[in-house]
């Protein structure tokens, strides 16, 4: 038998040891998204991205409306709305 405030605890920490880390890309990996992501940019043609999440994969197709280069960022249309992405 567990408490439930110990329950609170024991599944917050099973859902921490699910979490994922963050996949760090090669220099040819990223040099590779940067192309395909201009090339979106500039056709204006969609693209398909995996997003970071700790614990799950976010699929995402969209078109790519901005960059910024100095600081790593994309800008996409979704929907109705534009989001940054890091």
């Amino acid at each position: 038998m567990i408490m439930p405030e110990h329950r609170e605890v024991w599944l917050a920490q099973c859902e921490q040891q699910k979490r994922r880390g963050k996949p760090e890309p090669t220099d040819q990996e990223m040099q590779k998204i940067s192309e395909v992501l201009v090339d979106s940019y500039n056709r204006s043609s969609t693209v398909d991205l995996i997003l970071f999440n700790p614990f799950f994969e976010e699929q995402i197709s969209e078109v790519v409306v901005g960059l910024n280069s100095a600081r790593c960022e994309i800008k996409l249309m979704l929907e109705d709305e534009f989001r940054w992405f890091f």
